[in-house]
């Protein structure tokens, strides 16, 4: 049993995990050796492993969210809104922080009072590889008329993500429907959307040993999903109606897109009741970096969609994460 002790305390780390205790054992040790000391929230999606069990045995000073159910990124949303500190940082259970990065992100949202969402650098596996959405976030393709700590961004990725609480909680956090995978682009959209700043810091760290993917294609199947009502929920209808005709593309070859593009469907009224467009300089920004990342895979402007472009988890909106 770790004893708790606190010592940053402008930070909570929330953590979201679902049948893997031993990856969150892990993590947990990671966090509660940082230098900080910052207070942890797990929130449980469920857990059929004894999770919970080895949480309050092991960790006492951890507080645990119980869902009894898996309610996907309704975990962190819980975990915010449980915190007391004016900023959160998010960890998976095969996630963890460098030593000091927490410190160092809460001096600089001291420092930057319009500061929403701080992307961290992310450093993956025993090798520490920077992550390739760290790399493309580094280049700095957008411009901002704000004193930023690092390149602007319109996305992120949550394991390596620390957010204002209060700016977290005007936009309503991340959107349940969504559930997982993708839903990173929505939330980053809604912050700027409401005037705050999104920036990339690179001596900010955090550290990714994925865990092995369990369902590919389950997972293919809510990118695509989630592609899509994003879309609905926030693009004008020109981009929509775009996007949609990309995954029906790759569905006819991929049938995990085809049941993706279906799943969308059915949710699609939900998505509408949920929408609303950004204003222009925001659709041009996002439009930007889509063909930058395009010419930077090597193919037209005009080119139909990958796999990797119908999971907009990114500044750049589309490149999936693991490593």
């Amino acid at each position: 049993m770790r004893a708790a002790h606190q010592g940053e305390t402008r930070v909570t780390v929330v953590v979201v995990t679902r049948d893997r205790c031993q990856q969150l054992m892990n993590t947990l040790d990671r966090l509660a050796a940082l230098p900080e000391r910052p207070a942890v929230i797990v929130a449980d999606n469920g857990s059929t492993d004894r999770t919970g069990e080895a949480v309050r045995s092991e960790f006492p000073g951890v507080r645990l969210i119980e869902l009894g159910e898996n309610r996907g990124l309704q975990g962190r949303n819980l975990g915010v809104e449980q915190a007391t500190t004016p900023y959160v940082a998010f960890s998976d259970d095969d996630s963890w922080w460098a030593d000091g990065a927490l410190t160092r992100a809460a001096d600089t949202f001291d420092a930057v009072s319009r500061l929403g969402l701080l992307a961290a650098r992310i450093l993956v596996g025993e090798d520490a590889r920077l992550d390739p959405v760290s790399a493309a976030m580094s280049e700095g393709l957008l411009t901002s008329g704000a004193d930023l700590p690092g390149p602007p961004v319109l996305g992120f990725v949550a394991c390596g993500a620390v957010v204002r609480r209060t700016a977290f909680l005007e936009v309503g956090g991340f959107e349940p429907l969504l559930f997982f995978y993708g839903e990173e682009q929505l939330l980053a959209l809604d912050l700027v959307a409401a005037g705050w700043e999104l920036a990339y810091v690179d001596d900010v760290i955090a550290h990714h040993h994925p865990a092995p993917v369990r369902d590919e294609r389950r997972r293919h199947e809510l990118e695509v999903r989630n592609a899509v009502l994003s879309a609905w929920m926030r693009r004008p209808l020109g981009s929509a109606l775009k996007i949609t005709a990309r995954a029906l593309a790759s569905g006819w070859s991929q049938p995990a897109a085809r049941q993706g593009l279906r799943t969308a469907l059915r949710n699609l009224p939900a998505a509408l009741v949920r929408r609303q467009v950004v204003d222009r300089d925001l659709e041009h920004r996002v439009r930007l970096l889509e063909r930058a990342e395009r010419a930077a895979q090597g193919g037209p402007a005009d080119q139909g969609p990958t796999r990797r472009r119908l999971a907009p988890t990114t500044h750049v909106a589309t490149v999936r994460r693991r490593g």
